[in-house]
């Protein structure tokens, strides 16, 4: 049976399985350089002549080009998805994907900001105007909750509570998010605001975020709000200005301030808490032993 017919099939499961339309394209895309390779370089494009020296290959070819391990570990597990589901069907009786191991990663610690370029970051934006308010408090709620950048477009009005977001994550996992008292006062300010705004317009969306018409944001348009506030707050620039290093320094803040590495993990909505401790690795020493010092034992007592 032809690979690419099978794929459409797995796509299709995907979407019955409430799987985000960006994890279904990244599926489909990872898959796809396979089939790509398999067709150019093997001449296969029937999944029975598949064979795991063929993955191997493939493999070793995304290490030729130049590809990490961490992007390679991706594919691998895009394509131990997809062959899992052709056993469970039974398309194929053999997965020879069981047997691939993923690369060793290397440690990839990510350059965040400091808090005098989060703080300028937040003040770059003002009241003034309802775009502006917009802004100021898409970049403070990143800076507070440490949401994902889908959350936060995919965040409701009704899903807004007094001291936490109900917050819709990766593989359609609800969760409670607290808020800080600081950030719900940008909120009811940003309200007001947004509700005098679209006083005169219908409301197709309830998207807490509205673009100037109405409509939901794009990933691009955060992109470009939070480039902005970088570019305005002199960022350094060695550090990346995206919404995902935002979330980095959130994660990391709340555990230099203290907050115990399981809430952690369960409040940045992790599949288990080896990826939160990732986050420990991009701490200074200086950090590590300024908690150490406010945790004395001794100073506790």
């Amino acid at each position: 049976m032809l690979i690419t017919d099978l794929v459409k099939e797995f796509t299709f499961e995907l979407q019955i399985k409430n799987y985000s339309k960006r994890t279904i394209e990244t599926y489909n895309y990872n898959i796809g350089q396979l089939i790509s390779y398999l067709k150019e370089e093997q001449d296969i494009i029937e999944i029975d002549d598949v064979s795991s020296i063929h993955i191997k290959k493939f493999i070793q070819y995304q290490l030729e080009i130049g590809n990490k391990s961490n992007y390679i570990n991706t594919i691998i597990k895009a394509l131990r998805a997809f062959y899992n589901y052709l056993v469970s069907e039974e398309y194929i009786s053999l997965n020879i994907l069981s047997k691939i191991k993923l690369l060793k990663e290397d440690k990839v610690i990510i350059k965040t900001f400091t808090d005098k370029e989060v703080a300028k970051m937040i003040e770059a934006y003002d009241f003034k105007t309802y775009l502006n308010a917009r802004n100021k408090v898409i970049i403070a709620m990143f800076v507070d909750t440490g949401i994902r950048m889908s959350e936060l477009i995919n965040l409701q009005t009704g899903w807004i509570n007094e001291t936490n977001l109900k917050v819709l994550g990766k593989g359609a996992k609800w969760r409670y998010v607290p808020i800080s008292l600081m950030l719900r006062k940008y909120m009811i300010r940003f309200e007001r605001i947004k509700e005098v705004y679209f006083k005169k317009k219908i409301l197709e969306h309830d998207n807490y975020f509205l673009s100037r018409n109405g409509n939901p944001l794009t990933s691009v348009q955060i992109q470009n709000v939070v480039r902005n506030a970088g570019k305005k707050a002199n960022v350094r620039e060695d550090v990346r200005c995206s919404p995902h290093t935002i979330r980095h320094y959130s994660i990391q803040s709340s555990l230099k301030n203290g907050l115990d590495l399981y809430s952690c993990s369960k409040i940045a909505g992790h599949e288990n808490i080896l990826i939160t401790k990732r986050y420990l690795q991009g701490i200074e020493t200086e950090n590590i032993l300024e908690m150490a010092t406010k945790t004395s034992p001794l100073m506790n007592l």
